[in-house]
């Protein structure tokens, strides 16, 4: 409207003072609603060329977009595993710190499956303590039975040497049952030893193997009463919180509720423009908005952030072609923008709808001398033309309590 307005007031105003003055053309007469065409067509046609042209500058140079939102962060409250309500610590709507507990899940088998590793670690235990003595018995039957087997020996060789002086002294019947002595006790020793040596591999490797076990088995079974207790990791409001001692939670079919982080969206808004303003946008640009959860206000932004790619191209593999035509929407350049001067959108809760429009600025350029001559006059001239889009955001801005209020849709 305003553009139409000011392009009226350079062609066609101009052309019916000519008509009126130069030729002497009077309104009602000469110039009536049947011949108002015709008298006036230069005019006309110069005020549509002129608004079209207009427009189009305004808006290539100066997007607008009905699609700014701070976007904020949630985080699901879940437990590790399914189980049973045993205690809730918190409420809905209540602020937690990071590591404070919300709520703890039934703990009974955890518990049983700890007790059921510790007696395990005792009676370990308890076998290494009987192996010790098994070993000292074991070492003292090795004594025992090393000196049994040196006494025989000695009577063995002790009657070899009588039967060699003289055969009739000793019969080869007692020196055939002293080598069986002999060979008996060697065996007896061995055997012995066998067995010392069984109880030392399992105090050395099975016993502490078995004790290991026990211990991982321990921890795990603590590990899983701890994971019981679901903690706060970080700062935040308990929402959509009604859990209650006895009610089922399980990870992947139902969450316990949803904690909104701390300052998370605040003060960090994103607009999505159309593709056409690709060029247009750089970080630094200038852009106003207006929040209905903040009326009568505008806030002055600046684009901190800009996605290089566009959402609506993004192709992930699947068992069917893509075909492009089914992509209806063409998808929006994402920006990120923060307040100019702090704290101005302290009080836009997130998650709020808001407007903007953006401002081209080639001050930077021209003083650098980037931009020079009749070319620098042309681009103050379209920096300038943002004035209109500030005066329509404004005018929005003051409209708006009336058309949610008064004209709802």
């Amino acid at each position: 409207m305003l553009e139409l307005i000011f392009s009226a007031l350079i062609t066609i105003v101009p052309d019916y003072l000519y008509r009126h003055y130069k030729q002497g053309k009077r309104l009602g007469h000469e110039i009536n609603l049947f011949t108002v065409w015709y008298e006036l067509r230069w005019g006309i046609t110069s005020c549509a060329v002129l608004a079209i042209t207009l427009l189009t500058v305004i808006f290539y140079f100066h997007p607008t977009t009905t699609n700014v939102t701070s976007l904020f962060r949630t985080v699901s409250i879940l437990s590790d595993r399914p189980g049973r309500v045993e205690e809730v610590y918190v409420s809905d709507n209540e602020f937690v710190r990071a590591g404070e507990p919300i709520f703890r899940l039934d703990t009974q088998r955890q518990q049983a499956a700890a007790e059921t590793a510790r007696r395990r670690i005792a009676e370990v235990d308890a076998a290494a303590t009987v192996a010790q003595a098994e070993l000292a018995a074991a070492e003292g039957n090795i004594v025992s039975s090393e000196s049994q087997l040196k006494q025989s020996q000695d009577e063995l060789t002790r009657r070899q040497n009588l039967a060699g002086r003289n055969q009739n002294v000793v019969s080869e019947q007692e020196l055939a049952r002293l080598r069986l002595t002999v060979d008996g006790l060697s065996g007896s020793l061995d055997a012995i030893k066998a067995q010392r040596d069984a109880i030392q591999a399992r105090l050395r490797v099975l016993l502490p193997a078995q004790r290991a076990s026990a211990e991982a088995a321990l921890t795990q079974a603590e590990t899983e009463i701890e994971k019981s207790t679901v903690y706060a990791g970080t700062n935040g409001t308990v929402r959509q919180f009604k859990l209650k001692p006895g009610d089922l939670v399980n990870p992947i079919l139902r969450p316990a509720g949803i904690l909104v982080p701390e300052g998370s969206g605040r003060g960090r808004f994103q607009a999505g423009f159309g593709q056409i303003s690709a060029q247009i946008l750089h970080l630094g640009t200038i852009v106003e908005i207006t929040c209905a959860s903040k009326p009568l206000e505008v806030i002055p932004m600046a684009v901190t952030e800009i996605q290089r790619v566009i959402a609506g191209g993004q192709l992930r593999p699947t068992d069917q072609l893509i075909d492009i035509q089914d992509r209806a929407r063409p998808g929006t350049i994402l920006t990120v923008l923060e307040p100019i001067y702090a704290g101005h959108a302290n009080y836009v809760p997130p998650g709020s709808r808001c407007i903007g429009v953006a401002y081209s600025n080639h001050d930077k350029a021209i003083k650098a001398g980037e931009i020079s001559g009749f070319s620098a006059f042309l681009t103050r001239i379209v920096d300038g033309m943002g004035i209109a889009n500030a005066l329509v955001i404004r005018i929005q801005s003051l409209l708006l309590p009336v058309k949610v209020l008064v004209f709802p849709n």
